[in-house]
């Protein structure tokens, strides 16, 4: 990859790795940097740093067994990197340094906690250490989908598309770029297998478009395009410093390059979104609930349509007064919310509900179920999961809340959490099978 390298410095634990969404690196490669306070990198579902218990890392890592082995090199590389799970379900990486490279467990867990309070959506977060013992550990986000070079390289099915290589380029100088602005650039093993590429230098600099592009590529991608992309990496392997791109620059010029923006990375990889469905709870379930469990979000969505607003009755006594004075723009703002839901443009719909209920003269548990559920097809679980608790708040006894709760807690790996949510409903259902409203 090449470029903007830093002189080699020993491996600290703040390295880490660029998260590229549904692509990982697997040897926290990349120094994770400060996340400035209101900053709309944040990754709010990310667990507080922590230290952790040398036994509740065993435990999660199956006893740290070569199963579990998630480093690029194996059992051969020199500090390991695992797979494991807490008893909260989260999914993690932990790696493995043996004592020689950190005597001193007070500068490591120094190192550590000083990383661990910052967080970018561009990075595989770090979550915890270990510092039992002569044991030194460290714990970060776990990225389900094996590392940039196993999709350039190894492929089997399919090469990665023209579209996901420039949002992959995008994305790495987003996460250098946190980096450098947060002050702390450290590049210097920054490429698909730590291992810079010599023998493609002189082809770069000289801007042989053709000679280096993959063949499986062609007649997939513009002349402008891949014209731009050279310009850039022969600048940044520039051998005086003074004369490479900074990392602003890399961001500004990938930018306007990105193209099928709505198309997740998971979809253009060719590989299924790592998911887990919470587990199916005792109770019979409705069809509400069979969509839930399965977090079958365009089942939900059906449903939805279909029961319409007979679950809000009894939740509104207005006066005559609020409905000659408000009702009017407030029903109108819904009614258009309910149009877009119902054409799926989600993205209106919640502008629209968002609208009526900010006026706050009517309360609609169904409203919120509505707009939770176009929260979670934008990508936006945190907000889902409010919404859905504001609903329970206004129909305590609402299964469909409790459903809502569980599918946004699933979706924030609070896999517990969401099961726990989805007996609730299951139970409420069971209570309301002979009658009475809700679904």
């Amino acid at each position: 990859m090449g470029g903007c390298c830093s002189s080699p410095k020993k491996e600290l634990p703040e390295k880490k790795q660029i998260r590229l969404q549904q692509t990982q690196r697997r040897s926290f490669s990349i120094q994770q940097a400060p996340q400035p306070f209101g900053a709309a990198e944040a990754v709010s579902e990310v667990p507080a740093f922590s230290e952790f218990s040398f036994a509740d890392l065993k435990a999660a890592t199956n006893g740290f067994s070569s199963e579990n082995i998630v480093s690029e090199s194996g059992e051969k590389a020199p500090n390991l990197v695992y797979k494991g799970r807490l008893q909260s379900r989260r999914w993690i990486a932990v790696k493995k340094f043996t004592k020689i490279a950190w005597p001193d467990p007070k500068q490591f867990a120094d190192e550590a906690w000083g990383v661990g309070k910052f967080r970018h959506r561009r990075l595989a977060n770090l979550i915890g250490y270990c510092c039992d013992g002569d044991e030194r550990l460290l714990v970060a986000e776990y990225m389900p989908n094996d590392t940039l070079a196993k999709h350039l390289f190894h492929w089997e099915n399919q090469t990665i598309e023209w579209a996901m290589r420039l949002r992959v380029a995008y994305y790495i100088a987003e996460a250098l770029e946190y980096c450098s602005s947060e002050g702390r650039p450290l590049y210097h093993d920054l490429n698909a297998y730590r291992v810079l590429f010599d023998e493609a230098l002189d082809m770069i600099r000289g801007k042989n478009i053709l000679l280096l592009m993959d063949s499986h590529l062609e007649g997939k991608f513009s002349t402008e395009e891949a014209t731009a992309l050279m310009d850039l990496a022969s600048r940044c392997l520039q051998y005086e410093p003074r004369d490479r791109p900074n990392t602003k620059d890399l961001v500004t010029t990938l930018a306007p390059l990105q193209t099928k923006t709505s198309v997740p990375s998971h979809v253009m990889l060719g590989i299924s979104k790592h998911e887990e469905t919470p587990p199916t709870p005792p109770h019979p379930l409705s069809a509400m609930g069979e969509a839930c469990s399965r977090m079958d979000l365009t089942a939900i969505h059906q449903i939805l349509v279909m029961t319409h607003y007979r679950d809000d009755e009894g939740t509104n006594e207005l006066s005559f007064q609020e409905w000659t004075q408000q009702m009017r723009d407030m029903l109108d703002a819904r009614k258009r919310g309910d149009l877009a839901f119902r054409d799926k443009d989600f993205k209106t719909a919640i502008d629209c509900y968002s609208q009526f209920l900010d006026v706050g003269t009517m309360v609609s548990p169904t409203v919120y179920a509505r707009r939770s559920l176009c929260h979670l097809l934008c990508d936006q679980p945190d907000a889902a999961l409010r919404d859905a608790m504001q609903a329970q708040c206004i129909y305590p006894e609402w299964p469909t809340a409790f459903y809502m709760q569980a599918v946004a807690l699933a979706k924030l790996n609070m896999n517990s959490d969401s099961a726990d949510m989805l007996n609730e409903a299951a139970g409420l259902e069971k209570k309301r099978q002979n009658g009475g409203r809700g679904t």
